[in-house]
């Protein structure tokens, strides 16, 4: 009797010439299906440190290794997104206890995950400059960290970049580095704060609304109805001209603002009534541009106040020149008064990208002063080249400027010490045009409307107002007759 060995050595033989013979037949190839390897097993090798040699399942809510993901339905459209970068992971929103993400949990930070063939420092710049040239406010970090905190509106976003040689890979996943076209790792984790205060102000119910319950409470002096055809700021001068914080200010720049305020110019900051602390100005806070342009407005109609002419005139009920800002928004006219005075880029004035004003976004340099100074010059905007701008400012930035922000930064050059970027900013040789503007710096530049010589200040025009009012046979006053600085 055959023992065991030779008994395997003469099955094994008789399958093998069995396979041979019939390699061309239906009956071989069924065989040979039969004792072929498992491509599962090809294709994902065991791994060596893998309990029970079982292949790693996908986790919930994770695109498996090798797929692409899919991307996540809230995923804010104003993240940048770097081109052809691969989707490859999305972390859903982790809680306590396993809870899932709903609505009422949405705030909870999500986390996506990339790679690119694109070298890291690519991909960093390349995210680097989108904030910035999207009103991003970026968070100061350290560049050789690979990551980037950004802020616009209530979005907030992280993203952390890694070459792939840095990437620490466990016996789950399969590695990056594999794929010899893959460089670059990136993740993008977002999250949406909390409402802002206007915003939850704005969906309480107010006396009027269908939805109101409970008395209507009496209204402020501030809230009563004007009697008169003055300026609509007037009624905020009395309670203006005290602010608390202003020891926080240059003494010049805080100078400034007293004037700005007297005229009731600057609106109040709401009391907190945590502190005792009632009128803070806060000169250092980010300007939005809705509140630029609500102060933009009220200064130039408080200096010609006389001059009818002169004036702005806030819009009324029409189609709204941008899509963010609707009739119902509070400073709609304000804001559509600055669009059809063809003060502010929009569709109005030719310019069919401006489509939305994004009224809650920080007001950067070269916006300030792009809105400002055709109020100065009423007339046209010079031509304007980059050379020009050089010989003139010198600023080592000019490359930066957008090219409509560079005609009025040239003009501005042109109006001499009445220059809104010396007024502001003083000497430098940066003009930063991307960088977000405070609340003070705002308040210095519109201390001053007009050209050098026949413009006029927030000084003089205190000054005029406190004047008792004496009948004339003359029309309406001239900036012209105005003191020179």
């Amino acid at each position: 009797m055959l023992n065991s060995r030779h008994a395997t050595k003469l099955v094994s033989l008789v399958l093998l010439t069995s396979v041979t013979a019939c390699a061309n037949s239906p009956t071989g190839s069924n065989l040979e299906n039969i004792l072929a390897a498992d491509p599962r097993v090809q294709n994902n090798p065991v791994l060596g440190n893998s309990r029970d040699n079982q292949q790693p399942k996908a986790i919930a809510g994770q695109a498996t290794v090798g797929s692409i993901a899919q991307l996540p339905d809230d995923f804010p459209t104003e993240i940048p997104r770097y081109p052809n970068a691969q989707l490859k992971e999305v972390t859903p929103t982790s809680l306590s206890g396993g809870e899932v993400a709903n609505q009422e949990n949405a705030s909870q930070p999500k986390l996506t995950r990339w790679v690119t063939a694109a070298p890291t420092n690519l991909v960093q710049s390349f995210y680097q400059n989108a904030f910035q040239q999207n009103n991003w406010e970026l968070s100061p970090t350290d560049a050789q960290s690979g990551k980037l905190e950004a802020r616009l509106n209530d979005l907030q976003v992280t993203v952390s970049i890694q070459p792939v040689s840095a990437i620490n890979t466990n016996t789950n996943t399969q590695s990056a580095e594999q794929n010899p076209e893959v460089a670059t790792q990136f993740d993008i984790q977002y999250v949406r704060n909390a409402a802002t205060s206007d915003e939850q102000q704005a969906a309480v119910p107010q006396p009027g609304d269908p939805d109101f319950i409970g008395p209507v409470p009496p209204l402020d002096v501030a809230d009563q109805p004007e009697q008169t055809s003055e300026p609509k700021i007037a009624n905020a001068t009395a309670a203006s001209q005290n602010f608390t914080d202003l020891n926080t200010a240059p003494q010049q720049v805080s100078q400034y603002i007293q004037d700005l305020a007297a005229l009731g110019v600057l609106p109040l900051e709401p009391s907190n009534s945590k502190s005792n602390q009632p009128n803070k100005f806060e000169p250092s806070k980010i300007i939005s541009r809705r509140e630029y342009a609500r102060w933009l407005v009220a200064a130039n109609n408080a200096m010609y106040r006389n001059s009818s002419a002169k004036q702005i005139r806030e819009a009324s009920a029409t189609e709204p020149a941008f899509q963010d800002v609707p009739r119902t928004d509070p400073d709609f006219a304000v804001i559509q008064g600055l669009a059809e005075a063809g003060l502010i880029p929009s569709s109005l004035s030719g310019d069919l990208t401006a489509v939305l004003f994004r009224p809650n976004a920080p007001l950067t340099r070269e916006q300030m002063i792009l809105w400002k100074v055709p109020i100065d010059t009423r007339q046209a905007l010079p031509s304007a080249s980059i050379d020009a701008v050089k010989e003139t400012w010198g600023f080592q930035d000019i490359a930066r400027i957008e090219p409509k922000a560079l005609r009025a930064v040239l003009a501005d050059f042109q109006n001499g010490d009445q220059s809104n970027i010396r007024r502001v900013f003083g000497y430098t040789t940066l003009f930063q045009p991307k960088k977000p503007v405070t609340r003070a710096e705002a308040a210095t530049a519109l201390w001053y409307f007009g050209i050098s010589g026949e413009g006029i200040s927030a000084q003089e025009a205190l000054q005029i107002k406190n004047q008792p009012s004496q009948p004339s046979a003359t029309s309406e006053a001239s900036p012209s007759s105005f003191p020179d600085q």
